[in-house]
């Protein structure tokens, strides 16, 4: 798992590329920290994510409950095929505000 940080505004943009596993989520989970530290707006840029396992859909929701706690937003976006499944069938889609793209996501945050 490669992992981006960058800020447009307020908004601190993580571009995930790769697997999302129990290997490396903890990782994950690390850097969610220090970058709260710069913002509580995040965006998870997922669009290169190929795979993702239960321990990494677990991380992705503890990502979510440490941005909650900071009073800040986490969404999801460019979902591919494979990961998307994993939220459909684990019904994870509901605790998520996920786009199609990360423009439009962004744009959702401008419109709150």
């Amino acid at each position: 798992m490669e992992l981006q940080f960058k800020k447009d505004g307020i908004i601190g943009i993580i571009h995930i590329k790769g697997r999302i596993d129990a290997g490396n989520v903890s990782e994950l989970k690390s850097h969610i920290t220090q970058w709260l530290s710069q913002t509580n707006q995040l965006l998870f840029d997922m669009g290169e994510v190929d795979f993702i396992d239960s321990t990494g859909l677990g991380g992705i929701v503890a990502c979510l409950k440490n941005v909650s706690e900071a009073s800040g937003t986490l969404k999801i976006a460019a979902l591919q095929t494979k990961p998307r499944m994993i939220f459909e069938i684990t019904r994870a889609y509901k605790i998520f505000d996920i786009y199609d793209d990360v423009e439009s996501a962004l744009k959702s945050y401008h419109s709150e």
